[in-house]
């Protein structure tokens, strides 16, 4: 089960530390490691558990948002999840870019949005509402990305 590394000393006389949050998320791999050795081993990290926000009650990673995304060539590597205040609660829109490869035919991109709402609501149990935009709308940043956007924090 994926949850958050936690490292504790069993000894304390190398490092009087008790217990450290990495606020990493992952898990425990079963069986042994092919080089031979039998110590435990941990799976790569999935995500950061500061990097959750609740939605309608329910916890939301981004990884969970982009390992969706990435599914469609239709789409391009620029995404912004943006939560909202609304008058019956908070809204998740995920905008979304699409790839140079993409035609501009409405049904076409009214099907692909249905389709990415549809894989999200699987994924995160919570409709989103998604937009799709031309490649280049979503400001880059230097250095770490910045893909969520929560306008609840600033009522």
């Amino acid at each position: 089960e994926i949850g958050e590394l936690v490292l504790t000393t069993l000894d304390r006389t190398a490092m009087p530390l008790l217990r450290y949050r990495t606020r990493d998320l992952t898990r425990f791999l079963k069986g042994d490691c092919p080089c031979g050795r039998t110590h435990r081993r941990i799976d790569r990290m999935k995500g950061r558990s500061d990097d959750m926000f609740i939605v309608k009650g329910v916890n939301i990673f981004p990884m969970q948002i982009e390992k969706q995304l990435m599914k469609y060539d239709q789409l391009a590597s620029g995404y912004m999840i943006t939560i909202q205040p609304t008058m019956a609660g908070d809204e998740n829109v995920v905008e979304v870019e699409l790839s140079d490869l993409f035609s501009d035919d409405y049904s076409e991109l009214e099907n692909l949005r249905k389709s990415i709402t549809r894989s999200l609501k699987d994924e995160i149990l919570v409709t989103p509402r998604v937009k799709l935009v031309q490649k280049g709308t979503i400001p880059r940043t230097e250095g770490k990305a910045v893909r969520v956007k929560d306008l609840r924090k600033l009522m």
